[in-house]
């Protein structure tokens, strides 16, 4: 068999539609065609309007297509955190053959025996992660499949998202001609190419600076644990810069984009450069520090709120600090002021792949990563998901809730561990919430 396929990635923002076309083979991304537009229909990080959200998507395709003279159908697409639930779920059913080995089949209905919590009937599921399995008490298995026994259990983590968001994901997508081959959670995605293994493992935090919203997300042993949105993103640094100058949108966005900084101590007050102000036939001259001081409010404001709902499941304490990415990741000094306001090291990633080196395109990227590197229990359990998206389940359980400011909750972050080896520390973290 062919080792090589393409994969499209379709990154819907509130202010850009990214699409990137990809020949992966033998594990190497290589982008071939890249297609961005002006974002329609989108408002913090939601579709508002289907059918301008569809048109958008819609020109980013054909320009991605054009580049890489590649036809596009099929493509991944990623979910926005707003409103994301995460728990934890186990399953178990009984194998009535013991001289059958476990297949595809009985892992698919273990899977489904996990599905079993009541959600509100506004959320439906959207991912479900193994963690491992057991046959017959022996624990910590990775993959059943071939084993005999009697018994069956599987535990995984689980996260829902609002219904309506999801609905008009697929719709918009479904409404540009496209097919949906596999949903991705937005933070999932960023951490697949923003993190290293370390990060990915022992636990990090990763920060996305969109143009709608900011996202801040936990990753620890691989998985998402822990995400919370911030209606507040670059646009609002753009308004902010006109509304203080007097210039217009257009304006403001190239002043953030050619001088701005966050960094108010090392811009300059004596570098000036020329504004146009709206009812006055001259520019006004502004000086760096000026703007500077502008943008590091907005910012100051994002990353403290940021900092209190991360503080509250003590995400801080894991040891891969604070990763930076997303469109307003480019500004100078971003990483300097988050590292004031988190007190743990900060760095910004920024993508290395020809074309895409900026970033903004970090989550296309990570959907093209995440897509590439799906086993087959990763495909069984997405098939388990789309199956069951419009079953209602009765049972009811506890299932972790979102309070109003969308932020996906733990069951008791208090519990740390402080008298084992470090890797030990931080590898258990989250055992409380997920075992």
């Amino acid at each position: 068999m062919d080792d090589s396929m393409i994969i499209v990635s379709l990154d819907i923002g509130t202010t850009a539609m990214k699409v990137v076309v990809a020949s992966v083979s033998k594990g190497q991304i290589s982008v071939i065609g890249i297609g961005s537009s002006h974002a329609q229909g989108m408002n913090r990080g939601v579709i508002v309007d289907i059918d301008k959200a569809s048109e958008a998507i819609r020109e980013a395709v054909k320009k991605a297509a054009s580049q890489s003279n590649t036809e596009v159908h099929d493509v991944v697409v990623s979910l926005p955190a707003n409103g994301v639930q995460i728990f934890p779920c186990q399953g178990a059913i009984a194998i009535n053959d013991q001289t059958k080995e476990i297949d595809n089949d009985d892992v698919q209905q273990v899977m489904s025996a996990a599905l079993v919590k009541t959600l509100p009937a506004e959320q439906e599921y959207v991912a479900l992660i193994p963690n491992d399995f057991s046959v017959d008490g022996f624990k910590n298995i990775k993959d059943p499949r071939g084993m005999i026994g009697s018994r069956l259990e599987f535990n995984g983590i689980l996260y829902s998202l609002p219904k309506s968001i999801v609905h008009n994901v697929f719709k918009a997508v479904e409404r540009a001609g496209l097919h949906v081959v596999h949903e991705v959670l937005a933070p999932a995605a960023l951490s697949q190419v923003a993190l290293n293994d370390g990060e990915k493992n022992f636990g990090a935090i990763i920060i996305d600076l969109g143009g709608g919203q900011s996202t801040a997300s936990v990753i620890h042993d691989r998985k998402l644990k822990f995400s919370t949105v911030d209606t507040e993103g670059g646009n609002l640094v753009v308004h902010d810069i006109s509304v203080v100058l007097n210039t217009t949108l257009n304006n403001a966005a190239k002043l953030q984009r050619y001088y701005g900084t966050v960094d108010t101590k090392s811009a300059s007050n004596v570098e000036e450069f020329p504004v146009e102000v709206v009812g006055q036939d001259e520019p006004q001259a502004v000086t760096s520090e000026y703007l500077s001081e502008i943008i590091a409010a907005r910012m100051q404001q994002i990353f403290s709120r940021l900092q209190k709902k991360l503080d509250s499941v003590k995400a801080f304490e894991l040891p891969g600090g604070v990763i930076i990415t997303g469109g307003l990741a480019e500004m100078d000094g971003v990483d300097r002021l988050a590292q004031k306001i988190f007190g743990v090291k900060v760095k910004v990633f920024v993508p290395k792949q020809m074309g895409l080196r900026h970033p903004a395109f970090t989550e296309s990227l990570g959907l093209v990563s995440y897509a590439q590197s799906l086993n087959e229990l990763d495909i069984l359990a997405h098939e388990v998901i789309r199956q069951r998206k419009s079953t209602n389940y009765s049972d009811d359980t506890h299932f972790i809730s979102q309070n109003e400011n969308q932020t996906s909750k733990s069951y008791d972050s208090s519990s740390k561990t402080t008298s084992t080896p470090m890797g030990e520390k931080f590898k258990n973290f989250w055992k409380k919430f997920f075992d």
